[in-house]
């Protein structure tokens, strides 16, 4: 079997160092806001160039959290892709916002600069962009449009740890930023975890109170907060793992260029480095016509795949009829047409080249 990401391989190079730490962190009973989450917070601060780094209990709390935080609120709208997991457009509802869903580039996936300043209306307070599947989205227009408007720029970098554009992390690029650590991305713990990222002290400020119960001082509350803490023991894995980021990153970068070269001559999309920023891939996906026969041979050979994503989130049942009737064509063209292969830093050339095989094989049948 061909998993989409091997983590058992992954944990057999770091398994002695993870050990150590978790027994170290049991011996000393310090398991909520420890010293472990002290020191990721610096670490990763300092890897992604951002004042603060804030750690939560999710990727999705870091979204609903920095939302919060930055001022979005009751009756505001906020403009973002509806090519993307639904925490992106939940976190914004979650605040009172309003998601407003615009299309996105054919070639990337990313949520189109060009169409984001037609979406702006006098309730809108804020554009999130998503770095999908690692791949950076055009920042710097996005900053100027939100420049131009007096916008909040809040960035979903849930898939991007360690993507970065003309050498600025992303996460670092606008007012604050959300990441994942879900443990199948490329920084992942072994459960939930989230990083809120910012330059501003007032964010960093709220969203500290946000994440402990609206409480900067223990048991004077300032705020109605959450309780969305880092666990000290994801917090110490994390610290082992963002030794090695880049060693993952270019990983999964090895395995993508690879990919693309043993499938440039076949009728399919490959993904498109734009030119903007560093892709991290955490997905390798591309577009074909025959994804369900695809799918099929792979399957029949063991190898995993998946469709990221198979419904848009403006046709989710959980949204408005308005919104469910907004016009994307190319969402859902891609949706129709996306499928995500396994991409991991230790998938081997033989197994790639075994994938990329059984793909050949169904267009030369």
């Amino acid at each position: 079997m061909i998993p989409m990401v091997d983590l058992q391989s992954q944990y057999a190079e770091i398994q002695e160092e993870i050990e150590t730490g978790i027994k170290s962190v049991l011996e000393n009973c310090h398991f909520i806001m420890g010293p472990n989450v002290k020191g990721f917070e610096q670490e990763a601060a300092e890897y992604l160039g951002s004042k603060h780094a804030i750690g939560v209990a999710s990727g999705t709390d870091a979204l609903h959290l920095a939302l919060a935080a930055a001022g979005i609120e009751q009756g505001d709208e906020v403009i973002t892709t509806a090519f993307t997991f639904i925490a992106t457009a939940e976190a914004i509802r979650h605040v009172g916002a309003s998601p407003v869903f615009v299309d996105i580039d054919p070639q990337t996936f990313n949520i189109d600069p060009l169409l984001i300043e037609q979406a702006i209306t006098p309730k809108t307070t804020a554009v999130l962009p998503v770095h999908i599947f690692g791949q950076p989205a055009d920042t710097k227009q996005i900053k100027a449009i939100c420049d131009k408007h007096g916008l909040k720029l809040i960035e979903d970098c849930a898939q991007s740890f360690g993507a970065s554009v003309n050498n600025t992390k992303t996460g670092s690029i606008g007012d604050c930023a959300g990441f994942s650590f879900f443990p199948s991305k490329n920084l992942g713990a072994f459960g939930d975890g989230g990083l809120i990222t910012t330059h501003s002290d007032n964010i960093a400020e709220k969203a500290r109170m946000l994440r402990n119960h609206g409480s900067k001082k223990r048991y004077y509350h300032e705020l109605v907060g959450y309780n969305s803490r880092l666990d000290e023991i994801q917090a110490m894995i994390l610290r082992v793992k963002l030794k090695r980021i880049d060693q993952y990153n270019q990983g999964r970068r090895r395995a993508a260029e690879l990919y693309s070269q043993l499938l440039e001559s076949l009728p399919l999309q490959s993904p498109h480095e734009d030119g903007i920023g560093l892709h991290v891939y955490h997905q390798y996906t591309l577009l074909t016509d025959r994804r369900d026969e695809i799918i099929q041979a792979l399957q029949q050979q063991d190898i995993a795949s998946a469709v990221y994503y198979p419904v848009p989130l403006h046709k989710q049942n959980v949204f408005t009829q308005q919104q469910a009737q907004a016009k994307l064509p190319i969402t859902e063209n891609i949706s129709e047409r996306c499928l995500s292969l396994p991409i991991f830093p230790e998938l081997s050339e033989a197994d790639i080249m075994h994938i990329t095989n059984t793909i050949k094989g169904v267009f030369s049948a």
